[in-house]
């Protein structure tokens, strides 16, 4: 390598800012528009089930980080609380 260049320089560039990216986008965002206008019936057809699909999905995604259900909502529930304090009841010293 020499020393005027730069290692920006030596490396190919990359896909998706290249003209053949640019070209696939826009064939792919003409075909799309062309499938879902011939084909908008069967679309809204699936809309329904699609709604009653996400349900499930939503559910097992988002819940990624809480593990299983077996070990209940203990420590989830009021983790940034601090502990409450017992007050004294009537007649009783504190």
């Amino acid at each position: 390598m020499n020393e005027t260049d730069s290692p920006l320089q030596s490396e190919a560039p990359r896909f998706w800012r290249s003209r053949y990216a640019v070209g696939l986008l826009v064939i792919g965002a003409i075909a799309t528009y062309f499938l879902a206008s011939e084909h908008r019936a069967h679309f809204i057809g699936v809309l329904p089930l699609l709604l009653l699909l996400a349900c499930p999905l939503m559910h097992v995604f988002m819940h990624n980080g809480h593990g299983s259900h077996a070990g209940g909502h203990a420590g989830h529930h009021g983790a940034d609380r601090p502990p409450a304090v017992p007050t004294p009841n009537k007649g009783e010293q504190p």
